[in-house]
């Protein structure tokens, strides 16, 4: 088989990325231990170059063989996984200096997992998205257990790698059924053996509904959602970061190009799953929430109830279903970004705390630190007019829409229950007796940060439409 130049040329950000980072390791490995804080920087401009890359100049099709898409939605999700990527590793460095575990490797693991999110979010075949997951996943077992002396981060790792692989393991069998009854892993003949009724659909559902069991555990949906809260709590704080934003949002970018395009012609059949999974997402992460103290295992609890709104979305099945899933995942990027930057600068007499009791009176001693985090819990609530009340309004609509009644009251009931716990830190922070101040936080990237996502939240607050607009284009890429 000739590889045309047309296919590099369309994977030219994957390239970009690859290269960078193998010669950042080999940089690594020459200089040592020294060369940590240049491969962290580097590799950080090398995600937000990527970024670039993908709309500089923007360009559409498959390559290599139609193993690879590049596409409106592809394109929009790779920008939001770079940047979040990107974020989290140079929040991550005073933490990891503190803890004296900072080392070179941890931002090219970082870009390595970065590089198989971008494979899965373009993968057109069966193989091509198990290539990508696997990248993605073997990175990101060792970052979750990077701080090695760490007894809750080895945990964390390990938890990870063992049900990871079990979903690995679940993946790949019902990606055998599904080539076994279709006659092929490229997703252009799974679609053709379904439309033109030469696959036997039972058989193909089974082997979907393996599939989807496979992906839901990498957003964390009910009831694959079980390593989250552990995983959360005991890894890295800047690690629990990235695993809140980039791998949940590649991952349901894959979700949504798996059922969407494919497995369409079976839509009657996999939207009763999605619609179960939504509905006890959103349920547990409204009910289990209400009592944890931790604020990294409240935060995981609310990443599993978010992805439990993004589910109804794709239930759906509409055009603006999808575009309300962008719009929701750009803005739960920003604001989970801003939360974790604010949850790093939580520190007294230089140790790091997660207690949401250790948040009692902030208001009073860091006020703008206290606002910031206020801004993020109302947005997280979806109290309006605030950015997060938008992403939720266009789920809900959309589900209405396609006439999803009973899922679209529970999800609003579950909204309201989540907002307890959300607004339970704001009355911490401005009504609870002062507890020991928490430490001035020194000007660096973490306040950076949260200052500039919280503008960002504001400012979507607003003005939503620009958002929107980018959001509708994407949705065109499965609607043509």
């Amino acid at each position: 088989m000739i590889i045309g130049l047309e296919s590099w040329t369309l994977a030219r950000p994957e390239l970009f990325l690859a290269a960078v980072t193998a010669l950042l390791l080999i940089y690594g490995v020459v200089r040592g231990e020294s060369s940590a804080n240049f491969v962290a920087v580097a590799s950080s401009l090398a995600l937000l170059a990527t970024a670039v890359l993908i709309f500089a100049p923007y360009r559409e099709g498959t390559a290599f063989a139609s193993l690879f898409i590049v596409d409106r939605l592809t394109a929009t999700m790779k920008a939001l996984v770079l940047v979040g990527a990107a974020v989290t590793v140079l929040m991550s460095r005073a933490y990891f200096e503190r803890v004296r575990a900072w080392r070179f490797e941890y931002p090219v693991l970082v870009s390595l997992a970065t590089l198989g999110m971008m494979l899965m979010i373009s993968a057109n075949d069966l193989m091509a998205l198990y290539v990508g997951l696997e990248l993605q996943s073997l990175a990101l077992y060792v970052v979750a257990s990077f701080q090695r002396d760490s007894e809750r981060s080895t945990e964390a790792g390990l938890k990870y790698f063992v049900l990871g692989s079990v979903a690995s393991g679940m993946l790949l069998f019902g990606s055998s059924l599904i080539y076994g009854f279709c006659g092929g892993t490229a997703f252009v003949e799974i679609s053709k053996a379904l439309l033109d009724g030469r696959a036997a659909e039972s058989g193909v559902i089974v082997g979907l509904v393996f599939v989807v069991a496979g992906l839901a555990f990498k957003v964390s949906a009910v009831p694959f959602h079980m390593w989250t809260p552990d995983v959360y709590e005991g890894a890295p704080t800047p690690v629990t970061a990235l695993f809140a934003v980039a791998p949940k949002i590649a991952a349901m970018s894959l979700l949504v190009s798996v059922l969407m395009g494919p497995f369409k012609p079976l839509f009657a059949q996999w939207q009763q799953i999605i619609v179960v999974a939504s509905v006890l997402s959103m349920a547990l992460g409204a009910f289990a929430a209400l009592r944890q103290q931790n604020i990294k295992r409240l935060m995981a609890y609310s990443s599993i109830g978010n992805v439990g709104y993004i589910l109804l979305g794709l239930a759906a099945g509409s055009e603006k279903g999808i575009q309300g899933i962008v719009f929701y995942l750009a803005i739960y990027l920003v604001m989970t970004l801003g939360v974790f930057a604010t949850i790093l600068m939580m520190k007294r007499r230089d140790v790091m705390v997660e207690n949401i009791s250790d948040l009692s009176g902030l208001a009073r001693s860091q006020p703008a630190m206290a606002f910031a985090l206020l801004l993020f819990m109302f947005s997280l609530a979806g109290i309006p007019p605030l950015a997060g009340f938008w992403g939720k309004l266009y789920i809900f609509m959309a589900a209405i829409e396609a006439k999803l009644y009973v899922p679209a009251v529970l999800g609003v009931l579950a909204s309201v229950v989540a907002s307890y716990y959300y607004l339970r830190i704001v009355k911490v922070m401005y009504f609870d007796e002062p507890a020991e101040a928490i430490d001035r936080p020194v000007f660096g990237i973490n306040r950076v940060v949260a200052f500039a996502t919280a503008v960002i939240v504001a400012v979507f607050s607003l003005a939503p439409q620009p958002l929107t607009v980018v959001a509708a284009a994407a949705a065109k890429g499965l609607f043509p």
